[in-house]
């Protein structure tokens, strides 16, 4: 399975925000969304950064909630990992896991292309594997 085929059912919106933004605002825009992070984009399209909930919360403890009016660019992580949609899912996964991100941009001709998270992955994995078992129940039902 292929990084498309997520995007083919979830869709290829993504929640960006400007580096601009306080970070009350950005946190107003996941809840918004029921989402964990915004991409920071000053255009919706290049990339300047990723600001997740994990971002605030190590940042609030340390500054204090101070933090709520300074802006995104001061807590996203600026060295963003991406995929494309031909990467496939199991290397998206393993990605993920080893560096311990839970949201991974999808770029094409560098330029935002989607978002999948770590649900949408195991959700994917999942449903493959669900696929494979009924396939092989159904052959080990029709063996003689």
């Amino acid at each position: 399975m292929r990084i498309r085929d997520i995007l083919r059912r979830k869709g290829d919106a993504v929640a960006t925000v400007p580096p601009d933004t306080t970070v009350r605002d950005l946190l107003a825009v996941l809840a918004e969304h029921n989402i964990g992070a915004a991409v920071v984009s000053d255009d919706g399209a290049a990339i300047a950064g990723i600001a997740s909930e994990r971002d605030v919360v190590r940042h609030l403890h340390a500054r204090g909630p101070g933090l709520l009016g300074a802006p995104v660019a001061e807590i996203m992580t600026a060295r963003v990992r991406t995929c494309g949609p031909d990467d496939r899912v199991e290397d998206v996964r393993r990605t993920m896991t080893e560096h311990r991100f839970r949201h991974l941009p999808v770029v094409v001709d560098d330029r935002l292309a989607g978002i999948v998270s770590i649900g949408d992955v195991v959700k994917s994995s999942i449903d493959a594997l669900e696929s494979e078992r009924e396939h092989l129940v159904g052959y080990i039902r029709q063996s003689p």
